[in-house]
């Protein structure tokens, strides 16, 4: 009787067995994460003077809801806030670097 039970219970447990499945393919290039201060967005900047039409511009296509202009010396607070970014600008007014902080 166990000759026949014995492969009768393999052969069901079989069936309960997972099918292995291939994964579907998912993007190739993972999305760029955003920033929560918009820097990424206003990148292209750099190099660029500082003046009022660049300063709407890059406070427009940002989103930032507070935006801190840093030239060299200028005194700045240490707290982080993501949602602030700050541009960085040399003696001659030309952006250096945008940043979240």
């Amino acid at each position: 009787m166990i000759r026949i039970a014995l492969p009768l219970a393999a052969v069901t447990l079989m069936g309960c067995t997972p099918v292995a499945t291939r994964p579907e393919p998912g993007p190739a290039v993972p999305p760029a994460a955003l920033t929560p201060c918009g820097a990424e967005k206003v990148s292209h900047y750099v190099g660029k003077t500082r003046s009022a039409s660049v300063e709407r511009e890059v406070a427009r296509l940002s989103g930032a809801k507070a935006i801190r202009w840093i030239a060299p010396g200028m005194a700045v607070t240490m707290d982080y806030r993501e949602d602030r970014l700050n541009v960085d600008v040399d003696d001659n007014g030309v952006i250096t670097a945008v940043r979240c902080s």
